[in-house]
Formats: structure tokens, sequence, C-alpha cells
């Protein structure tokens, strides 16, 4: 059974530094960058990753959307991304999941632990979304070198039939 991870989108993009999305970012580019991220996560690792917006500073309230195989949710009016993570782990925890949210509201954390979901920081969360971006750049970096050869591994059987060949024997 596959592990949940749960963002709490705004509360997440407002605990970024300015400089991270840059002088000109705007909340529709904060949005997409944690998406991006996300997938990017949700791909290396396996976990099904969930994003809730609340819907007052968002296009279209109400909508689910899959977005590069994340689920990206915003609220209903009048809904709070905490009340739609709440009933998301709810409904999720039925089906014997181990969930963690993500989020730095200290009401939604308690509620979440009486919920049975675990918890991470928004800082824990970035720092480890900042990791496996570095893991997953290390892997394609040693993946690329690796394949800079251009030579195939032959047994020495096999190299000396190629070599005859080479030579017209």
């Amino acid at each position: 059974m596959e592990d949940i991870l749960i963002v709490d989108g705004y509360n997440i993009i407002g605990a970024l530094r300015q400089e991270t999305l840059g002088a000109d970012g705007t909340l529709a580019d904060a949005r997409q960058w944690l998406v991006d991220k996300l997938a990017d996560y949700q791909g290396y690792t396996g976990v099904k990753v969930y994003v809730v917006f609340d819907a007052h500073q968002a296009p279209g309230p109400g909508q689910e959307i899959e977005e590069r195989n994340v689920r990206v949710i915003y609220t209903k009016e009048k809904e709070t991304a905490d009340e739609r993570i709440e009933k998301l782990v709810r409904h999720l925890k039925q089906e014997g999941r181990r969930i963690v949210v993500a989020t730095s509201d200290y009401t939604e954390q308690r509620l979440i632990f009486g919920g049975g979901a675990l918890r991470q920081s928004a800082r824990e969360l970035l720092q480890e979304l900042e990791r496996v971006e570095k893991e997953i750049s290390r892997n394609v970096q040693t993946h690329y070198q690796s394949k800079k050869t251009g030579r195939i591994p032959l047994t020495k059987d096999i190299a000396e039939i190629f070599e005859k060949w080479r030579r017209g024997r």
C-alpha cells in the first residue's frame, strides 16, 4: 500500500524564501513551482502526493485536477484548506495507508494527529524537496557519465569474435 503526502499548498508557499520564486513571482507561479517540485518528489519516491489550495486565491473553486500525476485540489467556496485536508485524511485513512500532512499550521497539526496522520513542517518538506532534487541531479549525472563511453561491456570471447570480423577473418 502506497504512502501518501498531503500538502497545505499556501502554507508551504508562505514558507518559501522570496529568491526561490524570483522578484516577479506571482501566486500562480508559486503554485506551479510547488506542483512541479512535488511531481518530481512523487516520481522519485513513489509517495502519492495531494496538494490542497484555498479557493479564494485559486482558479475554479471546488476543482480537483491531476497535474503531472499530482492530485491538485482547490477547496470549495467557504471551505478552508484545513477542512479539506481533514476530510481527505479521514477518507484516505480508512484505506489503512500511512499519511503525512505537510503544514506548519499548529491547529491543523493537532487535528491531523487526532485523525491518525503524521505531520511534517513546511520547512522540513522544503528541505526534503531540496534533498530529493539534489539526489535526482546526482543520479542523472552518474547515469550520463556512465553512458558517455559509448562502449558496451563484452565478454572476452565475444570481443575476439568481433575483432576477427572487423579484420575480415
